[in-house]
C-alpha cells in the first residue's frame, strides 16, 4: 500500500515538475504557494493539528495537478484558435499562388505578427519551417505536430492534408472547409461556456459554504466542535467529511466541464 501511494506522489511530482509540465518557473512556484497553503488549511481545519499537515500532502498535489491540467486545457484551446487562423492564412497563400511549403513559411511571418513569437502556433510552425529546411516532408511534419497538440481537429487536419498532397486533391478548398469546421466548434463552445457560467460560480460558492459556516459556529459557540478534533470518533467523522468533500468538489467539477 505504501509502496503504491509512493508510486503515485512521485507520478504527480513527475507530471507537475517533470520536463512535459506545461508550466513555466514563475507559474510552478506561485502553483506551488497555493498548494501549500491548501494542504495546512485542509490539515488544521479538519483536525487541528500539524501533524496532519503530511497526510494532506496527497490533497495538494491533486490541486498541482488540477492546475496543471487546467493550463493545458488552456494552452490547447489557444492553440486550436490560433490554428485556425494559421490555416485561413496557409489557404490564402495558396490561393496566392504560392507552393505548399512556400505557404507555410509565409504563413509563419504572419502568426509573427499576428501573435507574436511567444505563441504557440507560431513555435509549432516555427519547428515545422525549420524541418523543411532539414528537407523532411511537409505531411511528416504535419503528423509530429499533431502528435505534439493531441487536439483532434489538428490530427484530423494532418491525416487529411496527407491524404491530399499524395493525391494532388484540393488542398485549399479542403483548407477552407476545415478553418470553417473548426471555427464553428469554437463558437459553440464559447456558447456553451456562456451557459455554464452561472453553474461554475454555484459550484465555487457551494465549495466554500461548508467552511464558512463551520468557521462561523467555532467563532460565535467557541468550543462547540471540540468533541470532533480531541477524540477518535470525532477525528474519523471528519476524515469521512473530508473524504465526501473531496468527491464531491471533483465531481461537480467533472459535471461543469463538457467536450464537444
Amino acid at each position: 500500500m505504501w509502496q503504491k501511494c509512493r508510486r503515485q506522489v512521485f507520478h504527480w511530482y513527475s507530471r507537475i515538475y517533470g520536463k512535459e509540465s506545461c508550466l513555466t518557473g514563475m507559474q510552478k512556484v506561485v502553483r506551488s504557494i497555493w498548494a501549500i497553503g491548501i494542504t495546512i488549511f485542509l490539515g488544521m481545519f479538519f483536525y487541528r493539528t500539524y501533524k496532519a499537515i503530511p497526510v494532506m500532502l496527497p490533497a495538494g498535489l491533486m490541486y498541482l495537478t488540477m492546475l496543471e491540467r487546467q493550463e493545458r486545457k488552456r494552452k490547447r484551446e489557444r492553440l486550436r484558435s490560433e490554428f485556425k487562423d494559421a490555416i485561413l492564412s496557409v489557404a490564402a497563400n495558396l490561393r496566392a499562388g504560392y507552393a505548399v511549403e512556400n505557404a507555410f513559411r509565409e504563413t509563419l511571418q504572419e502568426m509573427k505578427v499576428l501573435h507574436g513569437e511567444e505563441a504557440p502556433i507560431y513555435q509549432e510552425l516555427y519547428k515545422i519551417v525549420q524541418g523543411l529546411a532539414n528537407r523532411i516532408s511537409i505531411e511528416t511534419l504535419m503528423g509530429h505536430f499533431a502528435g505534439r497538440a493531441k487536439l483532434e481537429e489538428i490530427q484530423e487536419f494532418a491525416d487529411i492534408f496527407a491524404i491530399t498532397k499524395q493525391s494532388s486533391g484540393n488542398m485549399t478548398e479542403i483548407i477552407y472547409e476545415t478553418a470553417a469546421l473548426i471555427g464553428e466548434k469554437i463558437e459553440v463552445e464559447k456558447e456553451i461556456q456562456v451557459l455554464l457560467s452561472a453553474k461554475r460560480l454555484e459550484h465555487n460558492i457551494m465549495s466554500v459554504i461548508p467552511f464558512a459556516i463551520i468557521l462561523y459556529v467555532s467563532i460565535a459557540s467557541g468550543g462547540y466542535f471540540d468533541v470532533l478534533y480531541t477524540t477518535s470518533a470525532g477525528r474519523v467523522i471528519m476524515t469521512i467529511c473530508l473524504a465526501v468533500y473531496i468527491a464531491a468538489y471533483v465531481s461537480g467539477k467533472r459535471i461543469i466541464e463538457i467536450k464537444v
